[in-house]
């Protein structure tokens, strides 16, 4: 008698469970994604922060390529992308200001 009862139980606590998961199951897809909206810009259009800073921090490197993106509160980050002389490249972001962003 007491494998029927248990028997039972189990029956009605996986069906229990089927019919859960079908409860929690979801055709909708929500896809987000997360882009960096850059644009170049020329080196002479920079910030005079920025290009100070570049004069003098980063002397040694050649600037391949810059860019700005604005944010909807109107701040802008700049991305400057360096090459140093072994032709490594790294990408250095700044705010209006000249300092470096994390």
């Amino acid at each position: 008698m007491k494998k029927v009862f248990f028997a039972l139980a189990l029956v009605m606590g996986l069906g229990t469970t089927v019919a859960f998961a079908s409860n929690l199951s979801s055709t909708e897809v929500t896809t987000v994604t997360n882009v960096n909206d850059f644009t170049p810009v020329e080196v002479k259009d920079l910030p005079k922060a920025v290009q100070d800073v570049l004069a003098n921090s980063y002397k040694d490197f050649t600037i391949k390529a810059a860019a700005v993106e604005t944010a909807e509160d109107g701040t802008s980050v700049y991305q400057i992308t360096l090459v140093n002389a072994e032709g490594e490249e790294s990408v250095v972001l700044f705010n209006e200001k000249g300092e470096v962003v994390k």
